[in-house]
């Protein structure tokens, strides 16, 4: 098996890094993840948050029952 980082040789029986060759190759790796340099395919998901707090639908029905 090869280092999906470095493609050196690397065994996967008794290695404390597999899938990668040394703790560097993956470090290396958890780096780029985390600075986000790594994309996954697909459309853009942009979470919208609400500008202003809703209420519950239920408390405005109760609300207009005792008119």
């Amino acid at each position: 098996m090869a280092c999906p980082l470095c493609h050196r040789p690397t065994a996967w029986e008794g290695n404390p890094w597999r899938p990668f060759c040394s703790e560097r190759c993956q470090l290396t790796d958890l780096g780029t993840w985390a600075a986000e340099q790594y994309r996954v395919p697909g459309p853009n998901l942009l979470m919208e948050l609400p500008t202003e707090p809703t209420q519950d639908a239920d408390s405005d029905a109760g609300e207009r029952s005792n008119d």
